[in-house]
């Protein structure tokens, strides 16, 4: 049996400002009509696996749960992690949670965030490589390198390995692994791409689970010892399985590939012989997207002159180009990137400055999602701030009150249940509230469409730490 592993933590601050720490790619639609977290799991229909277990962040539960959700696959299949401790340690809780569970699968670990458009021969790939797993074999999915990139790890083959026995027939050739070798620079890039003996390390692997811990144990027995101490006693929670936060706290954090795959005698790549992108920037998505005759990569209200090779992205603004190349546009409600595409690997590190300089934009949109729908702040001053607040059908705030801010709020579609100290009410488009400054309330949606509404806060202090919640259905304290 395979079970998918879904690797769904990483802020993707290199796709700012599009991708957030609230928000992340994983999540966004950039490639397709599904975000790259929906497409990633689309990618194994026909794939004979049971249903996957995403691991991700305690901070994008429920992003995860909405998305899996739309698609039928959300059958309490998350696994939490308070904060992300890179691969391997996510890696091992999948794997001891299936032993907790009776099982001893092969783990075919994805990442969230890629494209793979040919499906049919991405499933080839991944059966050719069963037989490997099931002999104790730790299989990594190897690319071949289609330019000298240096923003990708290599593995260097070694001898090929005899075809494992029950192989399909006419089998995919398997490696030995000779090295791992990180992110080269450019001359070290193109020497591997003419050796021919390279590929790129896709992060995809597949691996029995017993296999993975033992490996684990034998070079990383302090990762080891605190996952197993972490879900020891794991935690059901709606769709969500949570772990020991107190274990957690101790977990060193690890690539699979230091930890394990760079130490292991069975390590062996597989060519996969699909296409694969990992959409690490904004070049990577040009290089994917629909162009016009021009070269240029528009999404949104564009309108370009005599401009060439440009990736455009805007959100909810006119954007417009006169004689400029090669540069990257990318508009957002509070933000605007503007870089040349041979230098967007910097994003990151503007990123880091935002971070240092105290600002909110690298870690939060405009538009924030709840797990009861969503809001937007349209416009903040002194005292006051006004929000469009969209609340799905059967949902329900918690019950709070705020110590420093009143609020006024207006139905503008659906109908609203409200409940103020107690006295409940229920209000139509066009009619209004008060909620006054210390009242407890909540708000909810009995309808069977989404109830929106335009709040108008005002008080001395407006920040979203200001609740204080009696009741909450989804956990929040």
């Amino acid at each position: 049996m395979i079970v998918p592993v879904i690797l769904a933590g990483g802020t993707g601050s290199r796709l700012w400002p599009l991708s957030r720490e609230l928000f992340p790619k994983q999540f966004l639609k950039l490639h397709g009509s599904d975000s790259m977290m929906q497409a990633t799991l689309a990618r194994l229909s026909g794939l004979n696996c049971a249903r996957p277990l995403v691991v991700c962040n305690e901070e994008h539960r429920f992003i995860v749960a909405e998305q899996l959700r739309q698609r039928q696959w959300l059958d309490h299949n998350i696994l939490l992690e308070p904060e992300g401790r890179n691969t391997a340690p996510a890696i091992a809780l999948a794997a001891l949670l299936m032993q907790l569970q009776g099982k001893d699968p092969l783990l075919l670990v994805l990442a969230a965030d890629h494209v793979i458009e040919q499906q049919a021969a991405f499933q080839r790939s991944v059966t050719q490589a069963i037989p490997y797993a099931a002999a104790g074999k730790l299989v990594v999915f190897g690319v071949s390198p289609q330019s000298p990139a240096t923003g990708f790890g290599y593995i260097q083959r070694g001898d090929p390995v005899t075809v494992a026995e029950g192989a399909a027939e006419e089998p995919l050739p398997a490696y030995q692994v000779d090295r791992f070798v990180e992110k080269p620079d450019l001359h070290t890039a193109e020497r591997f791409l003419q050796s021919g003996d390279y590929y790129w390390n896709s992060g995809m692997f597949l691996v029995k689970a017993s296999k993975y811990l033992a490996e684990l144990k034998q070079y990383r027995p302090d990762i080891y010892h605190a996952c197993q101490q972490a879900i020891e006693q794991p935690q059901p929670d709606m769709d969500f399985i949570r772990i020991n936060t107190n274990a957690f706290a101790g977990y060193p954090a690890e690539s699979i590939d230091y930890a394990v795959m760079e130490h292991t005698r069975d390590a062996l790549v597989l060519p996969l012989c699909s296409d694969w992108c990992d959409v690490g920037s904004w070049s990577a998505l040009w290089s994917l997207a629909n162009k016009d005759e021009d070269g240029n990569a528009c999404y949104g209200d564009i309108i370009s002159q005599h401009s060439n090779n440009n990736f455009v992205y805007s959100e909810d603004a006119l954007v417009a180009l006169i004689g400029v190349q090669d540069l990257v546009v990318v508009q957002t409600k509070d933000a605007v990137l503007v870089a040349t595409k041979d230098q967007v690997q910097q994003v990151k590190s503007l990123v880091e400055q935002l971070k240092a300089d105290g600002r909110a934009e690298h870690r939060i949109h405009q538009q924030v999602f709840r797990p009861w729908g969503h809001y937007e702040s349209l416009v903040q001053g002194a005292r006051y701030q006004v929000k469009h607040i969209t609340v799905d059908a059967g949902e329900r705030l918690s019950s709070q009150l705020h110590h420093h801010r009143a609020e006024h709020w207006v139905i503008v579609s659906g109908t609203a249940k409200v409940t103020i100290n107690g006295v409940v009410q229920l209000l139509s488009e066009n009619e209004s509230v008060y909620i006054p400054l210390g009242a407890t309330h909540s708000l909810e949606n009995p309808g069977k469409i989404a109830l929106q509404l335009i709040e108008v806060q005002s008080g001395s202090y407006l920040g979203e730490d200001d609740i204080v919640r009696f009741e909450d259905r989804y956990g929040r304290g």
